[in-house]
């Protein structure tokens, strides 16, 4: 079974991704086939965790490629902080690519950053649960309770490994922004 994390960014995929490092039976990698187009997008080894922002880019794709096989999982944080988060940012990476000549095409430049990335953060959690409606194996994770979160997805997934060392990882600030 393969296993899809589907967020915003900055809302604790890092360190979701280093958590499930300590998986024994799936193998997890964040954003390792970004690079790729065509079906190489979604060549993902079986038995595989994948945390990947731009897939909720790509869903429709996701779709036709996994439908209602994977077990999905939409990682959550308040979208205020992620917005702050993205805002630190602002010069590149995704949120770049949302706003300017992007997804929202023509904003003034002297646009209030916040304001642009809680709009990006709200677009991508509705495509997010729009896309999950219809599936039979999905959850969502909130990193506010990640404690009870992460048990019910190891659970959830049928997990071996080391859950005291999966779980600690949520205790370290993974990939911050400065």
């Amino acid at each position: 079974m393969n296993i899809f994390v589907l967020c915003t960014g900055r809302c604790g995929s890092t360190t979701f991704t280093r958590a499930c490092e300590h998986i024994t039976n799936f193998s997890s990698s964040h954003e390792s086939l970004c690079k790729f187009l065509g079906v190489e997008r979604f060549e993902y080894p079986k038995n595989h965790i994948e945390v990947d922002n731009r897939l909720s880019w790509l869903i429709g794709r996701l779709d036709k490629a996994y439908g209602d096989e994977a077990f999905y999982v939409h990682l959550k944080r308040e979208d205020s902080l992620v917005a702050k988060s993205f805002t630190k940012r602002y010069g590149g990476g995704i949120i770049k690519a949302y706003r300017g000549n992007g997804i929202i095409m023509g904003l003034p430049e002297a646009i209030d950053s916040m304001s642009v990335s809680l709009d990006y953060c709200r677009t991508v959690n509705e495509n997010i649960s729009l896309f999950l409606k219809d599936k039979s194996k999905k959850m969502e994770f909130n990193l506010d309770s990640y404690e009870q979160d992460f048990s019910k997805f190891w659970v959830g997934i049928g997990a071996k490994g080391d859950f005291e060392a999966a779980i600690s990882e949520f205790s370290i600030n993974h990939n911050a922004s400065s």
